[in-house]
C-alpha cells in the first residue's frame, strides 16, 4: 500500500511536467520556427513508479506563410539558419525573422545575431549590403542598330542614341546615314555627333544583295572624349547573313533605330531579394541586377535531440556535429523568400494529449486516495483491536 502511495505520487509529478511540455507547445504556436516538444516517461527499476526520461524535439516542419517582407526567409526542407552574436558564437534556428540593420547587416531581428552566409570555399561570413548600395556608372561602349532602311532614302537619321560616359553623364548622340550607293552599291557613308554638335565619328556600312549587312563593314567605332577620359563606342549593324540587325529591303518602310546595349549612371538600390537557392538578388534598375552573398545553412544528424534555447534558438550536443551547406543542394532545402515558417505545433494534437494528461493525472489522484483510505482502514482495525 505504501510503495502504490509513492507510485501514485511520482505519476502526478510526472503527468504534471507532462502538462507543462504541453501548455509551452500551445503558447508558442504562433511562434515563427517554433518546434514543439514531446515529454517522454519511463518504468523506475521496474516496480517503482515512473518518472520524465527526457523532451525531445519534433523535427517536422512548420506551414509556410508569406509575409511580404524580402527580408524574412523560410526553409521549405531540411536545414537550419546560422548566427553569429559578437563574441563569435555560433547559433541555429528555424525562425528567419531578419532585417538589414543601421550598419547594413543582415541580422536575426529578435536577437541581433548576424545572419551567416557561405561563400565558395565554404566559409561563414557576414551578409553586409554596404559593398551593394550603389552601382557605379559604366560607359556606354556598344550601341546596336536595329530596322530597316528602304532602298533610294537619301537620308537617314536616328536621333536621341542615349549613351553614358566613364562618369554616368549622359550624352545624346545623332547618327546620320547618307546614300552612297551611286558609287559603291550597298554603301551608305555615316556620321556621328553629340549633343555640341562635334562630330564623334565618321564611317562606311555596306549592305550585300540579300539586305544584310557585309562582313568587314557592319560596324563604326566611335571615340569621343568625355571630361578629358577617351571612350569607344562600337555602332554594331548586325551579323551578316542575319536579319536581327539593320537590313536594307524594298518594300519596306525605313525604320532604323538603336537600341543601347550598356552604360548607366550612378545606380542605387530599388528592390532585393533572396532567391531559392539564397542567395541575395540587388536590383539597381530594369537592366541592372547584382547578385551578393549565399545563405548559410546547417544540419544535423539526430535534431530530436536538440534543445530550444532562447525561445527560437537550438543549442544541444548535436550542433558540434553539424554539416554546412547550401539552400537547395544535398539534404538542404531551398529558401522562400518574403516568407516565415510557422511553428510545427498540432493543436489537435495538443488537446489530446492534455486528455491524457488529465486523465492519467486524476487515475493517480484517486490511486493516492485508495491507498490512503486503505492505511487508514488499517490504523482503524488495529486501534479496534
Amino acid at each position: 500500500m505504501f510503495q502504490a502511495l509513492f507510485n501514485s505520487l511520482s505519476g502526478l509529478f510526472s503527468f504534471s511536467r507532462s502538462l507543462d511540455t504541453v501548455s509551452n507547445n500551445v503558447s508558442n504556436m504562433n511562434t515563427p520556427g517554433f518546434r514543439g516538444s514531446d515529454t517522454f516517461f519511463e518504468n523506475v527499476n521496474g516496480g517503482l513508479g515512473t518518472r520524465i526520461s527526457g523532451d525531445g524535439l519534433r523535427t517536422s516542419s512548420g506551414d509556410i506563410r508569406q509575409t511580404g517582407t524580402p527580408t524574412d526567409l523560410a526553409i521549405d526542407g531540411n536545414g537550419f539558419f546560422v548566427l553569429r552574436d559578437g563574441n563569435g558564437n555560433l547559433y541555429y534556428t528555424r525562425a528567419g525573422q531578419f532585417r538589414f540593420n543601421e550598419d547594413g547587416l543582415l541580422v536575426d531581428s529578435v536577437t541581433g545575431y548576424q545572419v551567416m552566409a557561405i561563400d565558395s570555399a565554404g566559409n561563414l561570413q557576414s551578409i553586409d549590403l554596404d559593398g551593394y548600395r550603389t552601382l557605379p556608372p559604366q560607359a556606354t561602349t556598344s550601341v546596336r542598330m536595329v530596322g530597316n532602311i528602304a532602298p533610294g532614302t537619301p537620308s537617314t537619321t536616328i536621333n536621341s542614341i542615349r549613351v553614358y560616359d566613364s562618369a554616368g553623364a549622359l550624352h545624346t548622340l545623332t547618327a546620320t546615314l547618307t546614300d552612297n550607293t551611286a558609287v559603291t552599291p550597298g554603301s551608305y557613308l555615316v556620321s556621328v555627333v553629340d549633343e555640341t554638335g562635334a562630330t564623334i565619328g565618321t564611317g562606311e556600312v555596306r549592305f550585300g544583295t540579300d539586305g544584310t549587312p557585309l562582313a568587314g563593314f557592319n560596324t563604326l567605332v566611335l571615340n569621343p572624349t568625355y571630361q578629358g577620359v577617351a571612350q569607344s563606342i562600337t555602332l554594331n549593324f548586325g551579323t551578316p547573313g542575319a536579319f536581327s540587325g539593320a537590313t536594307r529591303l524594298a518594300g519596306i518602310a525605313s525604320n532604323l533605330g538603336a537600341q543601347v546595349a550598356d552604360g548607366h549612371p550612378l545606380l542605387g538600390i530599388t528592390d532585393l531579394s533572396f532567391d531559392d537557392k539564397g542567395v541575395l538578388q540587388v536590383v539597381y534598375s530594369s537592366s541592372e541586377k547584382r547578385s551578393g552573398p549565399q545563405i548559410a545553412l546547417a544540419s544535423f544528424p539526430n535534431e530530436s535531440a536538440l534543445d530550444m534555447v532562447g525561445g527560437r534558438l537550438i543549442a544541444g550536443t548535436s550542433v558540434l556535429q553539424r554539416e554546412l551547406g547550401r539552400p537547395g543542394e544535398g539534404v538542404f532545402g531551398r529558401i522562400a523568400g518574403g516568407s516565415l515558417e510557422l511553428s510545427n505545433v498540432d493543436l489537435t494534437q495538443e488537446f489530446a494529449d492534455m486528455i491524457i494528461i488529465q486523465r492519467g493525472y486524476q487515475a493517480s489522484s484517486r490511486v493516492m486516495t485508495v491507498s490512503n483510505e486503505m492505511i487508514e482502514q488499517l490504523y482503524n482495525s488495529t486501534r479496534g483491536g
